[in-house]
């Protein structure tokens, strides 16, 4: 096949992305890839139906639900998502809006190879046979340190094909189901009433959940602040990572970067633990300790903000080596694995957040279909501690990372 081979209507390089993700039994027609089946009939795969992602999750055993529910989310979110069977931020370099890293996408992929430099030692002389996975997080106990990130923007981002509101029940509620907590988010392009589906989802849980709010103006944060009170929610905070203009900002709306004095304002407006999400460098997590802040999270919004930036991996230790025991730590960034989570609490963090998956999760079998991506983590987990010899969630040597 030429370059651009006009007469099949796809590049080289197009085939390979889509080929390669819908496997060998896929074909293309018309620069439409589609699989062998529906290739006689020269139709478009026909987007499943709520009957369908019932019965995705129902049958076969934990590993054969888990590939049901990325078939499923494969054909809901293509081509917004191509669910590659490793999601490491290439197909989609440059897809924003969508779910890619913006620009050249090497912030997202960053994420990936930083994390992926630092490699788990095994250890299998102890008598390490149940590890204790348990934190308590904001006063709700966690059955293990895996939380959804806060994810959104479903038609915008992910293609449309669920509303928000059940997007926002199937991330929570898959949370729930797997005994862990999620994240609702904000749009700076989103209108409140938006924003207030998603406090509802949260009050649906019992206050189980995490709300977050776009960097907007003192008083616009403030007013979402209360509201976030009203639902329940264990903890509130601000993506402070979102505050750049350029990317985020639509006309009309306003996000800005924030002072401490700002920070202080804010987090005294309220009770509830505050959360200063975007952090990247040692200086501005010790900001966060001095406005007062209960956590952090270390993270760079998923490569989706600022091209070229390093890794959460490759920044965490030595925020760790400042501002540990002083603030909780968060981090997030390229977790796929049970592996993955266990490496950043090596490194110091308190618990993770995993953010496409568990988008992937949802679209592919809703609240049952994020429980089964993170009870895949969870498991994982399990095994990477006993192959490591660690005990506890909460007291993970840094001398299992080589």
């Amino acid at each position: 096949m030429s370059e651009e081979d006009s007469s099949k209507g796809i590049s080289r390089r197009d085939f390979i992305r889509e080929a390669a993700v819908f496997g060998a039994g896929a074909v293309v027609l018309n620069g439409i890839v589609k699989t062998e089946a529906l290739a006689e009939t020269g139709k478009d795969a026909p987007s499943p139906s709520k009957q369908d992602i019932i019965a995705t999750v129902k049958g076969g055993g934990n590993a054969q639900k888990y590939e049901q529910i990325m078939k499923v989310a494969r054909e809901r979110m293509h081509p917004k998502c191509r669910v590659c069977p490793e999601c490491d931020g290439r197909a989609c370099a440059g897809e924003w809006p969508g779910m890619g890293g913006i620009g050249s996408g090497r912030a997202f992929i960053n994420n990936i190879e930083d994390l992926a430099k630092r490699h788990l030692v095994m250890r299998t002389l102890h008598n390490v046979t149940k590890p204790d996975m348990s934190i308590t997080l904001f006063g709700q106990k966690l059955d293990f340190p895996i939380l959804a990130a806060c994810t959104g923007g479903t038609t915008y981002n992910m293609g449309g094909k669920i509303e928000e509101d059940e997007f926002i029940d199937a991330i929570l509620g898959g949370c729930a189901k797997a005994g862990t907590m999620g994240m609702a988010a904000d749009g700076i392009g989103d209108p409140l009433s938006v924003y207030e589906t998603r406090l509802k989802a949260i009050a649906a849980q019992g206050g189980r959940g995490i709300a977050i709010i776009k960097p907007r103006t003192q008083d616009e944060i403030i007013k979402r602040i209360r509201l976030v009170e009203a639902s329940g929610a264990r903890a509130v905070g601000i993506d402070i990572d979102s505050a750049g203009k350029a990317a985020r900002a639509l006309p009309g709306q306003t996000v800005e970067p924030k002072t401490l004095v700002q920070l202080k304002e804010l987090v005294r407006s309220t009770k509830l633990p505050f959360i200063i999400k975007g952090i990247m460098t040692v200086d501005e997590a010790e900001i966060a300790v001095k406005a007062g802040a209960a956590a952090i999270v270390v993270s760079n919004h998923g490569g989706r903000v600022l091209d070229h930036t390093p890794g959460a991996a490759e920044v965490l230790p030595k925020i760790v080596e400042k501002v540990k025991g002083k603030i909780i730590i968060l981090t997030d960034g390229g977790v796929r694995y049970g592996a993955d989570a266990l490496k950043y609490l090596a490194m110091g963090a308190d618990a993770v957040l995993v953010g496409r998956p568990v988008v992937r999760g949802a679209f592919g079998g809703g609240n049952d279909g994020v429980a089964v991506v993170l009870t895949k983590m969870k498991n994982e987990l399990v095994d990477a501690m006993v192959l490591t010899g660690t005990a506890s969630v909460k007291k993970v040597k840094k001398s299992i990372l080589a």
